[in-house]
Parts: C-alpha cells; structure tokens; sequence
C-alpha cells in the first residue's frame, strides 16, 4: 500500500507535535541534553518527517527522540513502545519472502510498511541502544536490518529482550506471528 499524500493538516501536525513533546518531557532520560524547541523547530522545517512521524504514532509505535548525529546535524528517532508495535506485526520481512509464500500470506512485509512510512527497520546496534533506555520487548519480538548474505539464504533477523538481555534470532525471512513486529528509526 503505497501512501500518495503525505502531508498532514495543520491541526494534525499541531496535535502530534504535542504528543510528541509530551513524551519527549515525560522520557528525558532518552536524550537528557536536548531541548523540545530546538526538535520541533526542526519537526516544522520537515513537514513529510513529520507524516512519518504520524505513520509511526498511528501504528503504535510511541516515537521519542533518542539521540542527536551532530556531524548531520540530525535529531534520531526510535520507536519507544514497550511492546512491537501493535499495527505492524503478522508481517514477514520483506516483498521477496510475502511473494513465496504460498499459503496463509501475511497482509504485509516489514520492509514495505517501513519504506512506505518514510522509516528503516532499526539494526542490531541500534536496537540494542534503544534498550539501553528501558526494557522493551518483554514479551514481543521486532525483526531487525538483515545481512544481505544472510537474506540470500532465505533468513532474516529479529531480537526481542529476555532475561535481562537483547537476543538475536534468525528465522525464514517468509515466518511471520502475531507477536512479531519492527520498530523504525527516522532522522530529523
């Protein structure tokens, strides 16, 4: 599902930008030297950053800013929902796993809501930032950026957090369960 418009209404972006400095206040521990009016001068510079923003809140994501690229002067976004996000698991990984699928095709692949959002799946590194901010995960799992050798093989990657550790796991990149989502990153 391709998303033509991608712009948000005044109103829409007034009211995300006030969820999103609500949760940027409540969570500072997520980015303790920043400061909301320097992010949301930059959000308003961006209007189709903030859509994707919108894609991400819409499907569950809860979107907070987690660092900030001084060398691209960019402010970094992670989904920071507890769990995967609700309105993108029973995904596959990508378009080429979705269409080998014979039977019991999942709607979508988490490579193609990403790319339609305007977000990346996080890596292996950055999903093991992000818990570095808090325990997320717990019972839910988020697939994660695979290795192209590993991809050729037919496997992707996912990670959730148990036992007070990040686990990597592989899987048919064709596999797909209703705990299993991915969370994105977007840079501003």
């Amino acid at each position: 599902m391709v998303v033509k418009n991608k712009e948000l209404s005044q109103e829409q972006q007034e009211e995300l930008l006030q969820i999103l400095k609500e949760r940027f206040e409540k969570n500072m521990h997520r980015h303790e030297s920043l400061v909301w009016a320097k992010v949301q001068e930059k959000l308003e510079a961006n209007p189709e950053k903030l859509w994707s923003l919108n894609q991400m809140e819409e499907t569950g994501g809860e979107p907070d800013v987690v660092n900030f690229d001084e060398d691209m002067n960019e402010y970094i976004f992670f989904d920071c929902s507890p769990e995967s996000p609700k309105g993108r698991r029973s995904v596959c990984y990508d378009r080429e796993a979705l269409e080998s699928r014979k039977k019991h095709k999942p709607e979508n692949s988490a490579i193609d809501m990403a790319t339609d959002m305007g977000i990346e799946l996080l890596t292996e590194e950055q999903y093991r930032e992000l818990q570095k901010l808090g325990k997320f995960d717990t019972k839910t799992s988020s697939w994660v950026q695979t290795p192209s050798d590993i991809r050729k093989l037919g496997g992707s990657l996912f990670c959730d957090y148990r036992f007070g550790h990040v686990f990597l796991y592989h899987n048919g990149a064709d596999s797909y369960y209703g705990a299993r989502g991915f969370r994105g990153a977007l840079r501003v």
